[in-house]
């Protein structure tokens, strides 16, 4: 007979149950602002996702939701209506729900100064991580935090990264100052981010309650022309470099250096700020992740917007076709872009790779010239493009717009920052852990931290540079000190019928609404009844069925009621011995047992629902529903 291979659970099993907030780089306890929702708290449900991000509203729209992809209920099978399993379940809405969330509470329909205040009030009674803003101010009162001393900070970049550095730097006692070569604050969420994914109001909200805290912005400031950088470093305590890969990359095909070829974020910055640009009627936009589909979609508004002004369509005929060299199950851009792309009209033409853009005697674009693409991929998932050189294709077209990557511009270390060392150009290198550079006083944020990444990637670095600022002018070390808690929940139910409720579905505008105007926001927000039923999907992982093997009288009714069958009573002789469970086993029972003589209870984490139908079997009451909180709070040890 086969045995069973079991794991014993580790001292921070519980915590890692909670996956989404372990898959959030900020941490935000996406369980516990979900399950506030549900329970119709929706200012406590604002206040919970705020705590440890400053963007929550900005991240409700368009976060690359990594919460999502960890979440639980994606993983458990689903019990349709009939009671019958189907295939894995969903995960939950949890961007969309922190969206809801954030208009209802959040800056969106409140001025700056009426969120700080909540903000700073805000107590949490069983959330999983404490607000860091009153964290810092409790700490500040006990004794256990010493701000510091107003001393400046330089930051260059206002995008999502510098801001975080900025809002956390003035929470720890700094005065942080932001210079930003935009005329807008936000960087590439000002002028990357399309308007139909992000309203540009709610980005002047969002800013305002960072400036609200101290935080100085000073906007169509240039480092290395306007003030070198040189001048900061004599001027200021540190500097955070924060500028983020904002310049497109080129590919060096023949015939790409002329009119008519535009880095795709170059199209995007113009059209964010109302800049014209020598567009023709037959775009082709190479390349397959959602910046490219940004660039997409945002010109095919422009020709909707342009001849509906006009009254009537231009001469010709007009279309926007985007080439990727993957094929549309391996593109990067998320589904819904690629879905939403069809619906408005981006022509898809997958596994194609370019080898030249032509051009006629004039000089002015032709066509591409594609070659059919055979894999992208190596077999250990490295790009590794193999092409048929005997397939080949031209695509015309007059304009061509590249969106195959960003790189950072570093261009103004030449004054003043000849020791922060680069590993190649335009990349620093960077201490992982400080994100410190070889500069003394110098740190970095964002993608110059990790490269291109999310949104709440560049938050969480922000931060992170925040606090090693922190350490280096006060040379004090901040720790995060994590109070564990099991609270036992008698009584403890779920929404009737959680357990099939299907995913939501997030409402849009229709495609011809769209396109009637550039900045109509596609993705609406979900009317109240159905964010409340949402949230009840929420497995609520944070409770978990504890077991008292003293009270356990081997009934079996435990077992005998779990709907997922995620409990098994077995022998310990059926099990696989490992040196943990070994020592699990001597401890409770000593060396010399009879293991056929005792049993365990095996669960399956994977399948449980936290339905508490366990407990309620239990006729010994040696079953209870607990729920573990962690409360974070940040102290100099």
């Amino acid at each position: 007979m086969q045995r069973l291979r079991v794991e014993i659970p580790g001292d921070d099993y519980h915590r890692n149950l909670i996956s989404c907030q372990v898959a959030c780089p900020v941490h935000t306890d996406a369980r516990g602002y979900v399950r506030a929702i549900a329970a119709g708290d929706f200012e406590e449900a604002y206040l919970i996702a705020r705590g440890p991000n400053p963007f929550a509203s900005i991240c409700g729209r368009i976060c690359g939701a990594p919460c999502e992809a960890a979440c639980r209920r994606g993983k458990v099978p689903r019990v349709d209506d009939d009671g019958c399993f189907v295939a894995s379940d969903r995960p939950i809405s949890i961007r969309a729900l922190k969206r809801f969330a954030c208009e209802i509470a959040g800056p969106d329909i409140r001025p700056a100064n009426e969120v700080l205040a909540a903000v700073r009030s805000y107590v949490p009674e069983v959330t999983a991580d404490i607000d860091e803003m009153a964290a810092l101010l409790k700490a500040r009162v006990a004794g256990g935090f010493v701000p510091g001393k107003k001393e400046r900070v330089a930051i260059i970049g206002a995008g999502p990264a510098g801001l975080s550095a900025a809002h956390d730097l003035a929470l720890l006692g700094f005065s942080p100052v932001v210079f930003e070569t935009e005329p807008v604050a936000a960087g590439m969420l000002a002028v990357g981010v399309p308007a139909y994914r992000l309203p540009r109001e709610l980005i002047r909200r969002e800013v305002a309650v960072i400036e609200a805290l101290g935080v100085e912005i000073r906007c169509g400031v240039t480092v290395g022309k306007d003030i070198s950088f040189e001048t900061l470093r004599k001027e200021f305590s540190a500097v955070v470099i924060s500028v983020g890969a904002k310049s497109s990359r080129s590919l060096g095909l023949p015939g790409e250096r002329g009119p008519r070829v535009y880095g795709g974020v170059d199209l995007l910055r113009n059209v964010s700020l109302g800049s014209s640009m020598d567009l023709g009627r037959e775009i082709v936009v190479i390349g397959g992740g959602n910046v490219a589909y940004d660039v997409a979609r945002t010109v095919l508004r422009q020709i909707a917007y342009d001849t509906a002004r006009l009254a009537a369509r231009l001469p010709g005929t007009s279309a926007v076709k985007l080439v990727s060299l993957e094929t549309l199950e391996e593109m990067p851009a998320d589904t819904v872009e690629i879905v939403e792309g069809d619906e408005e009209g981006v022509q898809r033409l997958n596994g194609w790779g370019p080898v030249e853009i032509k051009r006629g005697l004039s000089g002015d674009v032709t066509g591409v010239v594609f070659k059919r693409c055979l894999r992208v991929y190596d077999e250990n998932r490295r790009f590794s493009p193999v092409f048929d050189e005997s397939q080949t294709k031209t695509v015309p077209c007059d304009t061509v717009l590249l969106a195959v990557g960003q790189s950072p511009d570093l261009g103004f270390l030449s004054a003043g920052g000849g020791d922060v060392e680069q590993f190649r150009p335009g990349w620093p290198k960077v201490d992982p852990r400080s994100l410190s550079t070889t500069a003394p006083g110098v740190f970095v944020a964002g993608d110059l931290a990790h490269g291109t990444r999310l949104l709440i990637d560049a938050v969480a670095s922000g931060k992170s540079a925040a606090r090693s600022v922190y350490t280096y002018l006060t040379g004090r070390e901040l720790a995060a000190e994590a109070l564990t808690s099991h609270l036992n929940l008698p009584g403890y139910r779920r929404e009737q019928g959680y357990e099939s409720i299907g995913r939501a579905h997030l409402p849009t505008l229709s495609p011809e609404a769209r396109l009637e105007h550039p900045d109509n926001v596609v993705e609406k927000v979900l009317p109240a009844a159905d964010a409340i039923r949402e949230a009840s999907r929420c497995l609520d992982c944070g409770v978990t069925p504890v077991f008292d093997g003293t009270r356990c009288v081997l009934c079996g009714g435990c077992a005998d009621v779990c709907p997922t069958l995620c409990l098994k009573l077995v022998a310990l002789s059926d099990l696989d011995p490992s040196p943990e469970l070994n020592s699990l086993i001597s401890d409770s029972l000593g060396n010399q047992a009879e293991l056929s003589e005792h049993s365990a209870i095996l669960k399956d984490e994977e399948r449980c629902i936290r339905c508490a139908l366990c407990a309620q079997r239990c006729p010994v009451d040696a079953i209870t529903m607990e729920r573990v909180t962690f409360q974070t709070t940040w102290r100099n040890p």
